[in-house]
């Protein structure tokens, strides 16, 4: 008894301390999983990882893959993400494994918002890797999708950085949607950080102005593979390589593309509970392009983070977004006279340039922006190097705009000459704010249609007219039985009246031959089996070949004729004696030439009949009664020979 109860105490303890779940090692075709259930959730054997529906809005959701270590600014870290940019509802919505062997997810239950693509006939499961990766295969290990192959902004040890694959940026810290950043091989086979903005896209690492090999690359290879393993080493075919600051030690790994715009590496230090960035790319991050958008600025002090402005005279586009940037206040001229120039210290714009001219003194450069309409301004630099020359660079746009100290060079704004001296010190500032917290609510709404007044009258017409017809079809379905059963109730007592037997129904006629299993004869228009009726008495049935009105008049007709051929149990039909006997009869002196019919006929007829037009009658029938259907006269050539004789007669 002690030890029972001390199972029972471990069993309660165990249950305490680990809670039961629902969550699905596999899921089969037919499954599905639901946003309305929160327990319906994939995980990896070595439950590091998980799968499931996360939440990335107001009543918006996202089927994701997370580490399931909870870190101090997010309760899990997101991996994976299959649909990003189409966020599903919280009522309704699934991904399903179909039957087809094709992964989907419903929106609601509405629309397909994302699909595997994927056809099989046998049978397939989707499952949840010990690395991370979240794979649809079949029994036999066969692998028909995979989520490594899809990457949305993070790579993870083992998973390949390919020609046909980009990392892709989120848009901001709590908003999951594709954003302006991307990690790709170019078409030279080099591993590069491109800007891909709402209006222009550019390269900004490495440099654009190192050549390749000066940056450390190669452009020698054509297989464009990047990996990054547990021990924290990152390598390209392109001979990039990146040791992590904790490289060596097998720990919880993943390289981002950040939705600033740089390149992490993220380690999981176990006893802190939290990421740490173990290698960055880029050590500037004013020099990401697009960070602040077009004519902003933007600028970085230590211990205080990196903020953007707007140049003078122009104002904020988006006060929620910085990458729409800054919009001038005022319109340019193209009358020289009517510009003028800011000075601003230590600004570059790089890019988007109408040339390089260098040895211009800076009354040549501004000449030379004034000759263009679209002209925004100049970069003047002046190289103290000990070559002693200056640099002008005119500006059609103003992107990708940073101060620096380190910076030996000056922007001159071109703005309107009777503003410049109120906009020389309005510098309006803004913080680059990427500490949002929460989920962002989605512009997002679901339109139930509805028919207008006049779709709502037809179709009520409709119905009223359907229901209409429907009643009128059955009453006079319902009259036509009850005819037909008149009918068949007068003709059930017309037939024995006019021929003396009585009808059977068919389901009567199959019982008593017990299935029109013996046949004992054919004859014209069908085949006769022997039957038992309900009374005892032995019959031959008669079964047509057509079930038709005219078989039916030709088989009663048949009857009248030749009267009821009743048997006995064993005996030969007295009818079909009596056709032997004439036929013998007929026969016999028709070889001695003396007349047979005088044979066969009863005496006490003599006198009452013609000999020749008897003879004709009797020949008729015994051809009628002929054993082989196929020798007897149709009804139309014994007409024709009854009638010839009595034209003769009357000739």
């Amino acid at each position: 008894m002690k030890f029972m109860a001390t199972l029972i105490l471990l069993a309660l303890s165990l249950a305490l301390l680990f809670p039961l779940t629902s969550t699905f090692p596999t899921l089969h075709k037919g499954s599905s999983l639901s946003t309305e259930k929160s327990e319906d959730v994939l995980s990896s054997p070595n439950g590091v990882f998980s799968a499931g529906f996360y939440p990335v809005g107001e009543n918006a959701y996202c089927f994701a893959i997370w580490f399931n270590h909870p870190s101090q600014s997010q309760p899990h870290t997101i991996v994976w993400m299959a649909n990003r940019d189409h966020p599903v509802n919280g009522r309704r919505s699934k991904l399903s494994l179909l039957q087809t062997g094709n992964l989907i997810l419903t929106d609601a239950g509405k629309f397909t918002v994302w699909a595997s693509d994927t056809l099989s006939h046998s049978p397939v499961q989707l499952s949840l890797n010990n690395t991370g990766n979240l794979v649809l295969h079949t029994l036999e290990g066969e692998s028909l999708w995979e989520s490594f192959d899809f990457p949305t902004d993070t790579l993870l040890p083992q998973q390949q950085l390919t020609r046909n694959i980009r990392l892709v940026s989120s848009r901001s810290r709590g908003n999951y949607s594709s954003g302006f950043y991307k990690l790709l091989f170019d078409n030279n086979n080099l591993l590069r950080l491109l800007f891909d903005g709402l209006e222009i896209s550019s390269i900004y690492w490495p440099d654009t102005w190192l050549v390749s090999r000066v940056a450390g690359r190669s452009t020698d290879n054509k297989s464009r593979i990047a990996v990054l393993d547990l021990l924290g080493n990152f390598s390209s075919s392109d001979r990039y390589n990146v040791m992590s600051a904790d490289n060596g030690v097998v720990l919880h790994r993943r390289l981002t593309v950040d939705y600033d715009g740089n390149i992490r590496l993220h380690s999981w230090e176990e006893k802190e509970g939290m990421w740490v960035i173990s290698w960055q790319a880029i050590q500037r991050p004013c020099t990401i392009h697009g960070i602040c958008g077009p004519n902003g600025i933007c600028s970085y002090v230590a211990d205080y983070g990196r903020k953007c402005s707007c140049i003078p005279g122009y104002k904020l586009k988006n006060h929620t977004d910085w990458s729409y940037g800054c919009e001038p206040r005022f319109n340019l001229s193209c009358n020289k006279n009517d510009s003028g120039f800011l000075l601003l210290s230590h600004v570059e714009f790089f890019g988007y340039d109408f040339g390089y001219f260098p040895n211009y003194t800076l009354s040549q450069c501004t000449n030379l922006c004034l000759q263009w309409c679209n002209c925004k301004g100049f970069q003047f630099k002046f190289n103290d190097d000990g070559v002693g020359f200056t640099k002008c660079y005119p500006k059609m746009t103003l992107l990708n705009g940073h101060r620096s100290q380190d910076f030996k060079g000056d922007l001159y704004l071109r703005v309107p000459e009777s503003n410049r001296l109120s906009y020389a010190n309005s510098v309006q500032e803004f913080r680059l704010d990427c500490s949002s917290e929460g989920t962002v609510k989605l512009d997002r709404t679901y339109v139930k249609s509805r028919p207008n007044g006049t779709v709502k009258i037809l179709l009520w017409f409709a119905c009223g007219l359907g229901g209409l017809e429907v009643v009128c079809i059955v009453l006079v379905w319902c009259l036509l039985i009850r005819g037909q059963q008149s009918w068949g109730a007068d003709k059930q007592g017309y037939l024995p009246a006019a021929t003396g037997f009585r009808k059977f129904t068919y389901a009567e006629l199959k019982k008593a031959t017990k299935g029109f299993s013996e046949e004992i004869g054919r004859g014209a228009g069908g085949t006769v089996y022997r039957g038992v009726l309900s009374d005892g008495r032995v019959a031959a049935i008669k079964r047509l070949s057509e079930a038709n009105q005219a078989g039916e008049s030709e088989f009663l007709a048949e009857q009248t004729q030749m009267g009821v051929n009743e048997t006995d149990d064993g005996g030969e039909t007295e009818d079909r004696r009596l056709v032997t006997w004439v036929r013998e009869k007929k026969n016999r002196m028709a070889a001695t030439t003396a007349s047979w019919m005088e044979e066969i006929i009863d005496p006490i007829m003599e006198g009452t009949y013609e000999m020749g037009k008897m003879e004709i009658l009797v020949g008729m029938a015994l051809q009628c009664v002929k054993e082989d259907k196929d020798e007897r006269p149709t009804m139309s050539q014994v007409v024709e020979v009854l009638l010839s004789h009595d034209n003769d007669h009357y000739n």
